[in-house]
């Protein structure tokens, strides 16, 4: 029997090579997002599901959970991608800027697991959430964003401890920087400052990175494919970095680097 697999955030970035990955491998899709158009056009040439939508909605899960059992019978695995930004300090940040954070980086991956775990539980599914390097250390002046991502690192070891003895098995992916377009959209401010093109941009952002190199969004989709695969079958509450090396740097000797490598 084919695995039914529902993917948040579907509509580009990792959500949409997770979408394509999981495609060529002959999974049942059921896509999710706020873009219709855009969801259609990651579904074509595939039999997916498509549900436009906010996961962070709770209102919305009911109707969507109906028909994820209406067309497939149940489901095998939930792959949280939705996100979103949380930019400024503390200082800066209003109290809306504070809610967009939380429900677009933690609030859609509750109420996607909340909605989805009846029939995880059912099919001894898996859950992926798509966290960050930002849930592990703190970047300059995101304080939404870090916090959010911090947060779904907790999530996601209260579900696997909760769900584990019924077979669901969670776990936390968290990239470093990933070429997608809210990558690129980050990169604009140190383009326009240095005069550079989108590629030196990011060779600047990954300079202290081991590998000197930003993911792909197709490597993060591997990673999330071995995670919902039965090759991973007793991995479950595990916090994954997928960021080149980045947070294994020791900050405090970086001045040492670069006395031997001053450019």
């Amino acid at each position: 029997m084919k695995r039914t697999v529902l993917i948040t955030g579907a509509g580009s970035g990792i959500g949409a090579a997770c979408a394509r990955r999981l495609a060529a491998l002959g999974d049942n899709l059921v896509l999710v997002g706020r873009r219709r158009a855009a969801l259609e056009q990651v579904a074509a040439g595939t039999d997916a599901l498509v549900l436009a939508g906010d996961a962070a909605d709770s209102a919305t899960w009911a109707g969507f959970v109906e028909q994820i059992r209406a067309r497939f019978g149940g489901l095998d695995a939930l792959v949280c991608c939705a996100g979103g930004h949380g930019l400024g300090s503390a200082l800066e940040t209003s109290d809306e800027a504070w809610e967009a954070a939380m429900r677009g980086n933690l609030h859609s991956a509750f109420h996607s697991a909340r909605a989805c775990l009846p029939l995880l539980v059912e099919r001894r599914g898996s859950i992926v959430l798509l966290g960050s390097i930002a849930s592990l250390a703190a970047g300059p002046e995101v304080c939404g964003y870090t916090t959010a991502k911090h947060a779904l690192v907790g999530l996601n070891r209260s579900l696997a401890r909760d769900f584990g003895p019924q077979g669901v098995r969670v776990n936390c992916v968290c990239p470093g920087w990933v070429r997608t377009p809210m990558a690129d959209e980050e990169m604009q401010p140190l383009m326009q400052h240095y005069g550079e093109d989108l590629d030196a941009a990011y060779r600047r952002v990954t300079a202290d990175v081991p590998l000197r190199r930003p993911a792909t969004a197709d490597e993060i989709a591997a990673l999330c494919q071995f995670l919902i695969s039965a090759e991973a079958s007793i991995v479950t509450g595990a916090v994954i970095a997928a960021d080149g090396g980045s947070t294994i740097v020791d900050v405090p000797t970086l001045a040492y680097t670069r006395l031997e490598n001053p450019s």
